[in-house]
């Protein structure tokens, strides 16, 4: 708590100084990228085990209060890589260290520069989704939806602590040998020497593919675009028949080039890579504030490690599972009952999701939201 306190009350006495600032951002954009981390990849694990809810998630994904959220990620991804590439560049020179405040207006510099076009482009898409005056989940709907991630979180938190304080007397007494026998802790050291060039490492290659993924999925899809029916699957040459994300989902992981799924690949490269680099980043983070109580502490390490193997357990399933005509047929289903549903509760127009272009600019309904019509109109 005293680590706390110090960070929050040096950084406003330090009054703007980039050094601090920056440090600050790096943590508060880190810690963004790893709460939709959770949600995200939690999520895209459900178009294979679970169709319907992923109908579900993605439908929150394109509410007002998503996009905007969507917007905050983009910024925080883009200054925290390169951010991340500053640190890295100062680690392997530190003779440079001088021009490290310069070097931290040039990253303040570069995000805005991205940004602009990057927020353009999906504004862009924003304006297109919305002036088909499509129908929303209501507020509320997507609040209360958010409620098992966090009770998943709270439980999470209660089993590191509780692992935390059954373990603490080993720990006691392992240290009380080590100090007996004058034995020095090289083994924690070489640890935390590994992970140390993990993170730089490792935050080198997500770059590339991190930005990739935001290419493709925000800008030159766009995620209003995952469930449009008839909508092409960037990355592929496949065609989004049902207008279902889950069908979006198994066209790219499915698409082949010379024989080798190469999108199974690139997400497995990134789950790997990105869930690894968070958690052990958010290591850092929550030990550095647990350090005065070593039961918080470990409890801290225990909650990352439960963390990145959820995650990677969950979204390695999925990804070396299959999506199946049959989880399409359910995503279809799923659509139509959540926009009926939607559209009777508010008794207006059903929802222009899955609706194909045709001629003259207008939309025609897909199947699904055809059924979804009426239902709410019978």
């Amino acid at each position: 708590m005293t680590s706390l306190v110090t960070t929050i009350t040096e950084t406003l006495r330090y009054r703007g100084a980039i050094g601090q600032w920056s440090w600050v951002l790096h943590r508060v954009t880190g810690l963004g990228v790893v709460l939709f981390l959770t949600l995200h990849v939690i999520d895209t694990s459900w178009a294979v085990f679970y169709p319907d809810l992923y109908v579900k998630a993605i439908a929150i994904y394109q509410t007002p209060l998503f996009t905007i959220g969507e917007f905050a990620l983009t910024a925080c991804v883009v200054y925290h890589a390169l951010n991340g590439i500053r640190i890295g560049i100062f680690d392997a020179k530190p003779e440079l260290w001088r021009y490290q405040a310069k070097a931290a207006q040039l990253v303040l510099i570069g995000t805005v520069l991205l940004l602009i076009p990057t927020f353009l482009i999906m504004f862009g898409h924003v304006l297109e989704h919305y002036s088909h005056s499509p129908t929303q989940l209501p507020l509320e709907f997507v609040l209360i939806e958010q409620l098992p991630f966090a009770v998943g979180i709270a439980v999470a938190v209660i089993v590191a602590l509780f692992a935390a304080v059954i373990t603490q007397p080993l720990f006691i007494n392992r240290s009380k040998a080590a100090s007996a026998g004058g034995k020095p802790r090289a083994q924690g050291s070489r640890i935390e020497k590994f992970w140390w060039g993990f993170m730089r490492l490792s935050g080198l290659l997500i770059v590339p593919l991190v930005f990739g993924h935001l290419a493709m999925i925000h800008l030159i899809q766009g995620v209003f675009a995952l469930s449009v029916q008839g909508a092409p699957v960037v990355g592929t040459t496949e065609i989004n028949m049902s207008g279902t994300s889950v069908e979006f989902v198994m066209d790219r992981w499915n698409y082949l080039v010379a024989g080798v799924a190469i999108w199974r690949i690139y997400d497995i490269l990134l789950l790997g890579l990105v869930t690894l680099h968070g958690f052990n980043g958010l290591r850092y983070v929550l030990t550095d504030y647990t350090s005065f109580n070593p039961i918080l502490k470990r409890a801290a390490i225990y909650l990352c490690t439960i963390a990145a193997v959820v995650l990677l357990a969950a979204g390695g399933g999925a990804l070396l599972g299959s999506i199946t005509d049959e989880s399409v047929r359910i995503a279809e289903q799923a659509m139509a009952e959540l926009y009926g549903e939607v559209g009777g509760a508010d008794g207006g127009d059903t929802v222009d999701e899955g609706a194909a272009p045709v001629d003259g600019g207008e939309s025609a309904p897909a199947d699904a939201t055809s059924e979804a019509t009426a239902e709410s109109g019978s």
